[in-house]
């Protein structure tokens, strides 16, 4: 079912049946949320003349990625970029997408999305899961830095891997942020009673999604790249890409 091999320089897991590409995401403890400093470099960012329109917006919804809190996370394996369209249809072979240009591209799921979570042997990563595996041991607003990231930074394409290697983070993780990545846990605003795991927070209505701001391409001047921080977050609506996740292989 697994394989253990070198991706990229780095170890990776491929999922036999399907090719999906896994990192190994080591355990550890890191602040989850926006924290004071962040909001001081997008600030900065503002003050600069770095942003095409106004944040208000942003600066008021600070809240829903708040009280910054210790989060522990446990090993576990992430795909290492989003689904594309010919992984998606390994498990849905009828599957057609509108938005991918190729098959090597992020699928974004609409109306299959259910049929597809139904599918795969796998499970949506918690959104602690995803943000630390955005940060991959960083504080920053994305893991380069606190420097407004740009639109060289989208990856929506994984057909060339001298790309898709060059992308990675810490972790060896491509495209955090790029595609809306729907995750476990159900939409509450902020993070106030959160668990201090990474356990996902359940209930009635819509997920949390994380990262879009390629799902807005060509960039239209609205600041879609604060989609890109690690700590943006917001309510699931229309199409999503998905990352899975899976325990660590034992050969035991």
């Amino acid at each position: 079912m697994w394989i253990e091999e070198i991706v990229a320089g780095r170890p990776a897991w491929r999922h036999v049946p399907s090719g999906v590409v896994f990192r190994a995401v080591p355990g550890g403890t890191f602040r989850m949320g926006l924290s004071e400093a962040e909001l001081a470099a997008v600030r900065a960012i503002e003050r600069s003349g770095g942003v095409e329109d106004t944040l208000e917006s942003f600066f008021a919804g600070a809240g829903d990625a708040q009280p910054v809190r210790e989060v522990r996370v446990e090993p576990f394996l992430i795909a290492r970029h989003p689904l594309t369209v010919a992984q998606v249809q390994h498990w849905l072979p009828e599957y057609e997408d509108d938005y991918a240009n190729a098959d090597s591209g992020t699928a974004r799921l609409e109306d299959d999305l259910d049929e597809l979570l139904d599918a795969l042997p796998f499970r949506l990563p918690s959104e602690a899961e995803w943000e630390y595996a955005a940060r991959a041991g960083t504080t920053t607003l994305t893991f380069r830095g606190d420097e407004k990231p740009g639109e060289e930074e989208l990856l929506d394409d994984f057909g060339d891997e001298r790309r898709t290697a060059a992308a990675e983070n810490a972790f060896g993780l491509a495209a955090m942020g790029s595609a809306a990545e729907i995750c476990a846990d159900v939409w509450i605003p902020g993070f106030v009673g959160a668990p201090a795991d990474a356990r996902p927070r359940t209930g009635d209505g819509p997920r949390a999604v994380r990262g879009g701001a390629a799902d807005l391409y060509p960039w239209q001047g609205c600041d879609e790249w604060l989609l890109l921080l690690a700590a943006t977050r917001y309510e699931h609506d229309q199409f999503t890409a998905v990352r899975p996740v899976a325990p660590l292989p034992s050969w035991n």
